[in-house]
């Protein structure tokens, strides 16, 4: 498993140095043997990612790590933090947040029986989407979070957290309310609508809600 976890994450870093992206390169390297190095808690883990040289933390107030239930049986994947994560250095506090805990109180859950964490602890500049970089380069640090937390499921919050850690290509609508496994991790995964998009589009709440039950009734059987 761990011979083809390398191979897949060596054609990613060979497909950049092939395109003439050469220190992105060089950080993946660091990231995945950093990611390998002997971490045992998630306390370690931050510190290690403190350390990570990318340039957006230049322009973040705060390191986002991971906020919940750190034993959780339910582990929520966002995307980056947004302005007001990035001032209090939590992630999911703004109208997502708020959004998502009113979906977890729907379906009996709250922050106290899950964990939450996002593909990148800093804030893109201006809210942009993450890079294919910065997701590569972060992956291995994910990959780490999460089998730290050692949850049943994951549910990946929207296309971009669902697409890096399943490593696909497909459209959220391929995606959603389906149950995937990845060979890093034990847990299912299943990606759904982030509460941004759903802000947007109120009308596809009820999908939302549809896919934190089924949770919910997995969590159960």
């Amino acid at each position: 498993m761990q011979e083809k976890n390398d191979k897949d994450i060596s054609q990613v870093l060979e497909w950049f140095a092939d395109t003439g992206v050469h220190d992105i390169a060089s950080d993946c390297n660091v990231a995945q043997k950093n990611a390998k190095t002997e971490i045992n808690t998630l306390a370690e883990l931050k510190e290690v990612m403190k350390k990570v040289d990318i340039s957006i933390k230049a322009c973040a107030l705060n390191m986002v790590f991971g906020v919940g239930n750190e034993h959780a049986d339910i582990l929520l994947l966002g995307e980056a933090p947004g302005a007001e994560e990035d001032r209090q250095g939590i992630p999911f506090v703004g109208q997502s947040g708020q959004l998502l805990d009113k979906i977890l109180a729907a379906v009996g859950l709250d922050r106290t029986k899950v964990y939450i964490t996002n593909i990148l602890p800093w804030r893109p500049p201006g809210n942009r989407t993450p890079t294919l970089q910065e997701i590569t380069l972060f992956r291995p640090y994910v990959i780490k979070h999460i089998s730290l937390v050692n949850p049943k499921v994951v549910v990946c919050l929207g296309g971009t957290a669902s697409k890096a850690l399943l490593r696909t290509t497909q459209s959220m609508t391929q995606l959603r309310g389906k149950w995937a496994r990845i060979e890093e991790l034990s847990a299912s995964i299943l990606p759904t609508f982030h509460p941004a998009y759903l802000l947007r589009s109120p009308s596809q709440k009820r999908e939302a809600w549809i896919d934190f039950l089924t949770v919910k009734n997995r969590m159960q059987a």
